[in-house]
């Protein structure tokens, strides 16, 4: 076992924190994670109730965050961009990724900037309907019971019912892929 003498991380408890120590926790914290203002803040507030205040006075910690976002240290279209990128990527629909940049303090101008377009809207659901073997992508066509399920899965994971339905209802796996490039097709025609 670690010597808890040699190592402050298992020290019994950390000393409480002050205006610098507090600044050296964002800073740190906004150089390994990409995050918003209002995750930043979550995070410093969690710290203090850890810990504690030894400083004068109340804590600025939104005034800190805000500061942070003002130089740059915090992009939030930068971090809705990759937040939905990655979500899209598992196969999340519009409908999920919207609500998580919600949740991550997102001003609605910025989550309507980062919106994905149809095309990566039905690739997500298709990458969704591969991964999880619904409709052609499974062993076998699902019965009436199991379709409702799949639909309802492809609905809760934030797709629109007429792409869950089109997804689980094709009757191939080449027709499924077909009709998420259909969206491909059609947003480079414009």
């Amino acid at each position: 076992m670690a010597d808890r003498g040699s190592n402050p991380r298992l020290k019994g408890k950390a000393k409480p924190l002050d205006p610098a120590r507090l600044e050296e926790l964002g800073l740190a914290y906004v150089a390994r994670f990409a995050v918003s203002g209002a995750k930043l803040e979550a995070y410093l507030r969690r710290k203090l109730r850890e810990r504690g205040w030894d400083g004068e006075g109340e804590p600025g910690v939104s005034a800190l965050a805000e500061r942070f976002v003002a130089l740059g240290y915090v992009d939030h279209e930068a971090f809705a961009r990759g937040k939905s990128a990655g979500l899209l990527r598992r196969g999340y629909g519009p409908r999920r990724v919207e609500q998580a940049l919600g949740a991550a303090g997102i001003a609605p101008d910025i989550r309507e900037t980062v919106r994905a377009g149809e095309a990566a809207e039905r690739a997500a659901a298709l990458a969704m309907a591969r991964k999880r073997g619904f409709g052609p992508f499974g062993a076998e066509p699902p019965d009436r019971a199991r379709r409702e399920r799949q639909i309802a899965a492809l609905l809760r994971a934030g797709h629109p019912l007429d792409s869950a339905r089109e997804l689980v209802d094709a009757q191939s796996v080449e027709a499924a892929e077909d009709w998420a490039a259909a969206a491909m097709d059609d947003e480079a025609s414009r």
